[in-house]
């Protein structure tokens, strides 16, 4: 199922609308990378499925990409980042 990407940015502060339109581009590559990889896994045909995989990779950086510009724009989000990398360290030890 695909997300539904709010259309309306007008209650958004200007303030957090370059956040928010990131979040947007990071939600619209999950789905991508999701649908991609969905789609290899029902086909039988190799070539098909190498080819959805590949793109579903490049789907992948664009995550990356979104996600590195949004933490240059949210030192919260940079903050609950590093939480989070702690709290998992802490419940499996790795």
């Amino acid at each position: 199922m695909l997300s539904k990407i709010p259309g309306d940015f007008s209650k958004i502060s200007k303030e957090n609308l370059n956040q928010e339109i990131l979040r947007v581009a990071i939600i619209a590559e999950l789905d991508a990378i999701n649908l991609y990889e969905q789609l290899a896994a029902l086909t039988d045909n190799a070539d098909i499925k190498a080819v959805f995989l590949d793109i579903a990779k490049e789907e992948k950086t664009h995550v990356g990409e979104f996600q590195t510009m949004l933490l240059r724009l949210d030192q919260e989000q940079v903050q609950e980042m590093a939480a989070a990398q702690k709290e998992i360290k802490e419940l499996t030890g790795k």
